[in-house]
């Protein structure tokens, strides 16, 4: 983990809080320059960390940057330290599609828990290999699950994609007091428009049929501008909140999330 990355994630687990220099160098084992600089870096990439003589830094509590350290700041206790230990979240501004990455970690390996999350996809994708429109102002992660860590009865993909949605939803109406709706089986709706879609993929083993992975695609409008979308769905489609309007932050979405799908 670089000085940057040590920095955000203290500074994340203390947002909204001054915190001197000093105190930072001594809890991350770094030298106060070291620090200055990694503060400085983390400005450049958009962060707003304010400083002030006597009082020391702090990340300012409408940061919503999305970031692995922000996510695990905000993940239970119980599941926070596996994620910063075994770096099990890959966070990009922009990738094709998080699924498609995803699928590619679990035939490399890759450990059940472990989560690819972007502000925007170019190529995503839905049921039948049908086109995701994913454009800024959307949250889109894909989780890579083994079959062996889960406790969900049958492996059908009707029966994961629905326990995921069913997490999706109540992660959104804890944090939002808006419940969405899910329809079979892959869709969540506010009234009569849709708000998120799931995509649930696998890979067996040839011989026995077994399932190896299983990769749960998740893709919510989470601030978006509707009427930018294309004419065929804006009128179908919703979002969380408007535009630089949202009420929490994509981070602890995202974290809501992870925690309870980590759960199934």
């Amino acid at each position: 983990m670089t000085s940057k990355e040590k920095v955000l994630e203290f500074l994340e687990s203390n947002k909204g809080k001054y915190i001197s220099g000093e105190a930072v160098a001594e809890s991350l084992e770094l030298s106060r320059t070291a620090v200055w600089k990694a503060v400085n870096e983390l400005r450049k990439s958009g962060y707003e960390i304010e400083a002030v003589s006597n009082k020391g830094y702090m990340l300012g509590e409408s940061s919503d940057i999305l970031s692995a350290a922000g996510i695990i700041s905000f993940l239970p206790h119980e599941y926070q330290k596996a994620y910063k230990d075994e770096e099990l979240i890959c966070v990009y501004d922009t990738v094709g599609s998080t699924n498609r990455l995803a699928k590619e970690l679990a035939i490399a390996g890759g450990d059940h828990g472990s989560v690819i999350i972007a502000n925007v996809q170019t190529d995503g994708h839905g049921r039948s290999d049908h086109s995701f429109f994913s454009p800024k102002g959307g949250l889109y992660m894909s989780i890579l699950l083994r079959p062996e860590y889960m406790d969900i009865g049958e492996l059908k993909p009707d029966a994961v994609t629905m326990a995921v949605g069913n997490s999706v939803c109540e992660a959104i109406e804890d944090l939002t007091g808006v419940c969405p709706t899910l329809k079979p089986v892959n869709d969540l709706y506010i009234g009569d428009k849709k708000v998120c879609g799931i995509l649930t993929e696998a890979g067996s083993e040839f011989e026995t049929g077994l399932v190896q992975w299983i990769v749960v695609g998740i893709g919510i409008n989470f601030d978006s501008d509707i009427s930018s979308f294309p004419d065929e769905i804006k009128d179908i489609a919703t979002s969380l909140f408007e535009p630089g309007k949202a009420a929490v932050s994509k981070n602890k979405l995202a974290a809501e999330i992870i925690g309870r799908i980590a759960d199934l």
